[in-house]
């Protein structure tokens, strides 16, 4: 249980913005880094380095699914989608507990002052937080809680179909990779068999046969299916933190008792994260 105390805040003083600046994420970093360092000192141990690098085969595997992938989509989204990818490792944390105390002192705020437009005061605080800043703005402006919640809605809908789409491109290219490796699988076979009366042939062609179904299996395994997966996770606590603050904003302009508004968010919150901010 998160406990506060509201007795002690003053009448017109907000709670202080939640922190929510850019932060590392250890598992991912951890995860991805040990992994590929975990398979180079296998190959290390087990012989030379130099014989896992080939060239032609790092073009079909990594060439070919980002041409593969670009089929499903648009050139742009699939370029955009690797800027996402660094979303999975630094992104902007924000936990649901934290932004329901936040939003409860805002409510706090605005029922012992009568008024919403006491909020205005706090609104530059918030300019780390758009989607707080909007709604809070958006209520100080005097629209209707109803149309304010369609708004906040459409947003949050919106927002999650974006995110969405960037894992889906990257889980997209999870599928592609390794089948472009199979793709070189077979064309170093084809290169070896036609070219068996020279033996010195051989070894190139074994090693694009081999090498592209690594690559492929690596990039697939230990990239992006588990960077598709972190951004779906980060998009779901993203989505649920901005359902607090469209439920919180909503609460606020219709002018009902933060009381009644714990509880409504503490139903939408696990267990081990319910809020307890007026005991």
């Amino acid at each position: 249980m998160a406990n506060a105390s509201a007795a002690a805040r003053g009448a017109s003083a907000a709670p202080k913005p939640v922190k929510s600046g850019m932060t590392l994420d250890l598992a991912t970093i951890l995860g991805v880094a040990g992994g590929f360092v975990l398979i180079t000192s296998a190959m290390i141990l087990g012989g030379s380095l130099g014989s896992f690098v080939d060239i032609p085969a790092m073009l079909i595997v990594l060439g070919g699914t980002f041409m593969v992938t670009s089929i499903s989509y648009t050139v742009r989204e699939v370029i955009r989608a690797q800027s996402v990818m660094m979303r999975a490792i630094i992104y902007r944390q924000q936990q649901p507990s934290d932004a329901a105390m936040q939003i409860l002192g805002l409510a706090d705020v605005a029922r012992k002052q009568g008024s919403t437009l006491e909020l205005q005061k706090h609104l530059q605080n918030l300019r780390n937080q758009p989607f707080l800043q909007k709604a809070i703005s958006l209520i100080v402006d005097g629209i209707p809680p109803d149309e304010v919640a369609r708004i906040l809605e459409r947003e949050v809908h919106a927002t999650m179909n974006r995110h969405m789409k960037s894992a889906g491109i990257l889980r997209r290219a999870g599928e592609v990779a390794p089948a472009m490796g199979l793709i070189g699988t077979l064309i170093g076979l084809v290169q070896m068999l036609g070219r068996l009366e020279d033996p010195s042939t051989i070894g190139p062609a074994m090693a694009v046969a081999l090498l592209t179904t690594f690559y492929g299996a690596v990039l697939a395994n230990m990239v992006f299916t588990p960077l598709a997966s972190k951004l779906e996770r980060n998009a779901d606590v993203e989505a649920q933190v901005n359902q607090i603050y469209a439920l919180g904003t909503v609460s606020i302009g219709r002018q009902e008792n933060p009381r009644r508004l714990e509880v409504a968010l503490n139903s939408i919150l696990p267990p081990s994260e319910r809020v307890s901010y007026f005991d």
